[in-house]
């Protein structure tokens, strides 16, 4: 947003009778005043409304026509430099205006903010998470703090940004970085942090705010780590197992429909009696779009996770209550304390069930767990089939029955 508003500086009137014209540039963010290089009688000024009506002269006609083309150099220059720079300041429009040379480099929480300004409106029309907005808004608290700590001020031009800047900011989240009272973060987060400031990056160059992305340079690799699923026992122990406390029971009942499902928390909970579709056999399938990538994740309604919808499809239209990310872990630890179960259950504990227990447990092809599962490689799927030891047997057993 800016105003232009073009006024007389009667102290430094002139000894011909002609005042001096100045103009006022106010922004969100300030003002400043600058001489126009123009003057005008104080009579033809006020009889012309500021020269906004028609004037006799030549003289007067091209003093109005030159305010005319510094307004349009204002506003030209004004938004060029917001498409550049982001948060424009009064003194760089001023000294552009000048004829000054300044310092335009993007900075790092520059770019961030514009990235995630521009998240939060696909967010608002479903085409993105709330949750990975949160996760890009987390990535410029850490560079926000680690700015502070290492470089005495909280933003960085882009331009400056090398593999000291980055490895320095590697070890600021391994060792240094606090986040709910936790000290220090995990490779994994780091790297999938990482891969956030590049994206953010990427998109700042789609916009021609920075010519190369200064993450490219960065090198980390995430860690294999098993997933954590349950076997068909730890299943049938949850399922089998009937809570006296309502609220566990409606716990069970959502964890298992992720087990026979395999969508994400943020997925299930928008699933409603539109998302059922019943095909030429007759058999029901669960169709949508998964948020975080907008892949089709179709899967063939299994009689478990049937049974389960059907116990609230009589009162909502929704086929799952809803309950808050944060409460269901909470309630998933108590449930895996009354069954007995060595293992921390969270939402995902129940989507690596389905890849693994549910589906390629039973062979299930791995692309077809890759399609239901909505993933947008079969390399995230193949994580699975590496842990799953019955898989292996299986192939091996023929080999056994070949040689015996």
């Amino acid at each position: 947003m800016i105003k232009i508003m073009y006024f007389l500086r009667h102290a430094k009137k002139r000894v011909n009778g002609e005042i001096p014209i100045y103009v006022k540039v106010e922004l969100e963010t300030g003002s400043f005043t600058l001489s126009t290089g123009k003057s005008v009688q104080n009579e033809v000024w006020e009889q012309t409304h500021h020269l906004r009506v028609q004037v006799r002269t030549p003289r007067d006609k091209a003093t109005k026509e030159a305010l005319e083309i510094f307004s349009n150099k204002i506003q030209i220059t004004f938004s060029k430099l917001e498409r550049e720079q982001l948060n424009v300041s009064p003194e760089q429009l001023k000294a552009i205006l000048q004829g000054k040379s300044i310092n335009t480099a993007s900075t790092i929480l520059k770019i961030i903010d514009f990235h995630n300004d521009y998240f939060a409106k696909l967010v608002q029309v479903n085409e993105r998470a709330a949750a990975s907005l949160q996760k890009y808004k987390r990535v410029g608290d850490i560079v926000r703090d680690f700015n502070k700590k290492y470089y005495g001020k909280p933003d960085y031009e882009v331009e400056k940004i090398g593999t000291a800047y980055l490895y320095n900011l590697e070890n600021y989240m391994k060792f240094e970085a606090e986040y709910n009272g936790v000290k220090g973060i995990k490779n994994n987060s780091i790297v999938k942090y990482f891969k956030n400031l590049k994206t953010i990056c990427n998109h700042a160059i789609r916009f021609e705010l920075i010519q190369k992305n200064p993450i490219n340079k960065y090198s980390g690799k995430i860690k294999t780590v098993e997933a954590v699923f349950l076997t068909s026992e730890e299943l049938e122990a949850i399922e089998s197992h009937e809570f006296k406390i309502e609220r566990l029971e409606r716990v069970k009942d959502i964890f298992l429909f992720c087990c026979y499902s395999g969508y994400a928390p943020v997925d299930v909970m928008k699933l409603t009696r539109a998302n059922l579709i019943k095909d030429s056999s007759g058999q029901l399938w669960i169709k949508t779009n998964r948020q975080k990538t907008g892949t089709r994740a179709n899967v063939p309604l299994l009689p478990q996770a049937l049974r389960i919808a059907n116990k609230y499809l009589l009162t909502q239209d929704t086929l799952l209550p809803k309950i808050s990310n944060q409460k269901m872990n909470a309630y998933l630890k108590e449930i895996a304390d009354i069954v007995g179960l060595d293992k921390k259950l969270t939402w995902y504990v129940a989507r690596h069930t389905f890849a693994t227990t549910v589906t390629l447990g039973n062979g299930i092809k791995i692309e077809n767990v890759s399609a239901m599962l909505g993933h947008t490689t079969i390399r995230q799927t193949q994580h699975y089939a590496k842990v799953l030891d019955t898989s292996v047997m299986q192939d091996m057993q023929k080999l056994i029955t070949k040689y015996n």
